[in-house]
């Protein structure tokens, strides 16, 4: 009889649990214009972060601070080139683990606005496009170009069965999920391939689950981006008239909530122009007519984080932009994470809505400036082309792009500005190029964004040909085979490695690096990349260093690819506080 009760209890036990995801739903209600969540009338007021932006160390403390400042949701982009690097190769660990990072904003008791592309824009490199698609050089991007489809779908396939179990009807937290994005804004304005999607979309995520577009506030974007099935939505800034943007929203969807799927609490910033700002009265202002207008909002960005590496992309307005290594964003959380005086402005407009959180903002994580470092050990990269490049050259009558690949200082050559140089040689010598990407283009473009050296090199009229090619894979040698055994070479012109290392007063805490009289390159600490610095094209001066990628009890590893012109005293310096908004001019006394 005990037994049997057992069982009993059990099977009981199961129905409720049946019974409870039952209960859960999200759905649209096109009679009171809103949404329902478990039947009740719901709005939600949200924040963008993006995870593959924070290192993992810190995702908790971005996100305990976006839910104290009042939010009930957060919008998460998902970006296929981070997650499949190599055609059919998938990475879902450590900083790209998206399931851990979607559990711990469940424990927060968030819910997630899901944004899975496949193209993403984000200012991220290609807008999440995987640039292994360029090896097809024909191929025609966000099309149903037949080439692009079968990558698409193999993707979809493999990430929204991940997606599937976190839908908020099936116990997780994501209550909606968008098809595409800013799809009006790109040439094609190709419907079947929207469609395609949208029937990729229900096949694996089923008939339930919100899916939803994003466009701009004109009529042409919302033609080309809106596709029945998918509820349409809006983004739009403090700058834009409220009522006006969204009654472009009601002629696509006369009935349903209102939507600002990115309502931009400030902008990103490109090299060699000002850092980019936003009012945070401005903000506050417009964010209040909007909940005054019962609409649902999400902050693009609430905390913008690092393009760290060489994840950056770059815009094409009028010409090619590359995007800094800073996505601060001037978003209520700095790049940093910490709380700003936009944030508390932004919570009080919050507070007029809806009840915030109880207890304190958690405070800014704290900062120490370790001081100069030296980087006495200069290699040059030609002298260690071995050890970057260990699958050995490729040869080839003329250059050949990046894609196609799989991947004595003279002058510099640059998209958009600097098209020709001259130089100077004799009979016989050798050129040597290396050859930089700055970002492929996220946004504004309609061509495939292939990098490298994409036309023939000409020396006079004459077009140079039997190039030997080497691929670097600068990241995996710095990680694991640095500082190499070449010796070390004088001077501080060209492209070079300058190695050394610190210790810390027994504490790992975030920093800042400044590069006082260093030209452009990219830097590593521990054989992590922080990303590229730039400072005599600003506004950028500084790179983030989080305190998780410092050792307060080993010996820490400081490597700088300088690419023009290092200091003759080459040394780095840790400061306490961002500099995002200059350009340093620096003079000789500099490379001191």
């Amino acid at each position: 009889m005990e037994l049997l009760l057992c069982v009993l209890m059990v099977v009981l036990g199961g129905l409720q649990l049946q019974a409870s995801l039952t209960d859960r739903s999200f759905r649209i209600d096109y009679v009171n214009n809103c949404f329902l969540k478990d039947g009740a009338r719901f709005r939600y007021i949200s924040g963008s972060i993006h995870y593959f932006r924070v290192p993992p160390a810190y995702w908790k403390d971005r996100l305990l601070k976006m839910y104290m400042s009042g939010l009930n949701a957060v919008q998460i982009y998902v970006p296929w080139n981070y997650h499949e690097p190599q055609p059919g190769v998938y990475n879902f660990s450590g900083d790209r683990d998206l399931e851990k990072f979607l559990n711990l904003v469940a424990e927060l008791d968030l819910l997630v606005i899901l944004r899975p592309g496949p193209y993403i824009c984000a200012e991220w490199e290609m807008g999440g496009l995987p640039s292994w698609l360029l090896t097809k050089p024909d191929i025609a991007l966000r099309t149903t170009d037949s080439d692009y489809l079968q990558a698409v779908d193999r993707w979809l396939g493999v990430l929204l069965p991940k997606i599937k179990p976190h839908l908020y009807h099936n116990g997780g937290n994501i209550i909606t999920v968008q098809v595409e994005n800013e799809y009006g804004s790109y040439y094609a304005c190709d419907y079947n391939y929207m469609r395609h999607l949208l029937g990729v979309f229900r096949a694996s995520l089923g008939e339930e689950v919100v899916l939803f577009t994003t466009d701009g506030t004109s009529a042409s974007e919302l033609k080309c981006g809106t596709l029945q099935g998918l509820y349409a939505t809006v983004d739009f800034g403090p700058e834009e008239n409220v009522t006006e943007a969204f009654m472009l929203q009601r002629l696509y969807e006369p009935k349903g909530p209102l939507v600002n799927s990115e309502f931009y609490t400030g902008w990103l910033d490109y090299w060699g122009e000002a850092h980019s700002t936003k009012s945070a009265k401005k903000v506050a202002n417009s964010l209040q007519k909007i909940l005054e207008m019962g609409a649902n909002v999400n902050m693009y960005m609430f905390q913008g984080g690092t393009n760290f590496g060489y994840w950056s992309g770059a815009d094409y307005k009028d010409g090619y932009k590359p995007i800094t290594t800073s996505y601060d964003y001037d978003a209520p959380l700095s790049e940093a994470g910490d709380p700003t005086d936009k944030l508390y402005i932004i919570r009080s407009v919050i507070s007029k809505f809806q009840e915030l959180p109880a207890g304190p903002m958690p405070p800014p994580t704290p900062k120490f400036a370790y001081g100069y470092v030296s980087v006495p050990q200069r290699v040059a990269l030609l002298d260690v082309l071995a050890i970057l490049s260990p699958s050995l050259p490729f040869y080839s009558s003329y250059p050949i792009t990046f894609e196609a690949l799989k991947q004595e200082y003279q002058g510099t050559l640059e998209r958009d500005r600097v098209n020709g140089i001259n130089i100077s040689g004799q009979l016989g010598d050798t050129l040597d190029l290396v050859v930089e990407s700055m970002g492929r283009i996220n946004f504004g473009a309609n061509d495939s964004d292939f990098k490298g050296l994409i036309h023939n090199i000409t020396l006079g009229t004459s077009i140079l040909s039997d190039w030997i090619i080497y691929p670097l894979d600068i990241d995996t040698a710095v990680a694991h085979a640095w500082p190499p055994t070449a010796q070390s070479s004088s001077g501080h012109t060209g492209p070079a490695f300058y190695t050394g290392t610190f210790t810390t007063p027994g504490i790992s805490e975030d920093s800042y690096l400044k590069l006082p009289g260093w030209t452009k390159g990219q830097v590593w600490i521990n054989g992590f990349n922080l990303g590229r610095f730039w400072p005599v094209r600003g506004p950028q001066q500084t790179l983030y260093v989080p305190g998780s990628f410092l050792s307060g009890s080993a010996i820490n590893t400081l490597v700088v690819l300088e690419l023009q012109e290092a200091p003759d005293n080459p040394k780095v310096l840790f400061v306490s506080r961002p500099l995002l908004n200059v350009t340093y001019n620096y003079t000789h006394k500099d490379r001191k």
